[in-house]
């Protein structure tokens, strides 16, 4: 087995944060360092890999039925709450934005997330769209089986451009028209799920199903549906 086989594949997930202003559409990124091992210096997401303590975390609503049937496909094991905490978690550690549900009662609160909580707030993923799904291709240092989701703004508590609580991981963090993404250094895969959120926000979900790219070529292209 050589090195690049060795390199474990960790399932994740990813937030493409969407604001409308006027006639135009907004996304939120941010700029990985420069001495990132995985993607320096890129632009990219929130979003990281699923923890082992994300199937432990109390959820508010799950991703509607539709959307827990489209991340089980073609996965090992049946991990779409554990997929959508890890997003909310990554939306929160690296914009220091809540994707929430204010309620009278957060019950036991799970370790790490009393900040997010604050004895108000419990993470909702009912305002999720599952919309692609990709894996590094081999040669890389890490591999990640991520799912991307979109989500509107307007889901978001609190000030959407207050990024005052947010760790160091990305920094650079602002709201960019979509349609002058294209400016930044973007990783490849980012540039083709931008052209498919485009797309979305245009007609709609893709009528072909969530677009899966296994391994960066083409021949492993496929559609979940």
């Amino acid at each position: 087995m050589n090195n690049t086989e060795e390199v474990p594949i960790r399932d994740a997930a990813t937030v493409i944060l969407l604001r409308k202003k006027k006639d135009s559409t907004y996304v939120l990124m941010g700029q990985r360092g420069n001495k990132a091992v995985f993607m320096p210096s890129k632009y990219v997401f929130p979003g990281g890999a699923v923890d082992e303590d994300d199937s432990k975390v109390k959820l508010f609503e799950s991703i509607d039925g539709k959307g827990i049937d489209l991340l089980h496909q073609y996965s090992k094991k049946k991990i779409a709450k554990e997929l959508c905490v890890a997003a909310i978690r990554e939306l929160w550690e690296e914009a220091g934005l809540r994707l929430c549900a204010k309620v009278e009662d957060v019950g036991t609160i799970s370790p790490g997330w009393e900040d997010f909580c604050n004895s108000t707030f419990l993470p909702d993923a009912s305002n999720l769209e599952y919309v692609f799904r990709a894996i590094t291709p081999p040669g890389r240092p890490r591999r990640f089986d991520a799912r991307f989701f979109i989500c509107r703004a307007e889901n978001v508590h609190g000030n959407l451009d207050d990024f005052s609580s947010a760790s160091t991981e990305l920094s650079h963090l602002h709201w960019i028209d979509i349609n002058e993404v294209k400016s930044l250094n973007l990783p490849f895969i980012t540039e083709v799920v931008l052209n498919e959120v485009k797309e979305i926000i245009k007609d709609g979900p893709n009528k072909k199903g969530v677009p899966f790219f296994k391994h960066g070529a083409s021949s492993d292209f496929i559609f979940i549906s």
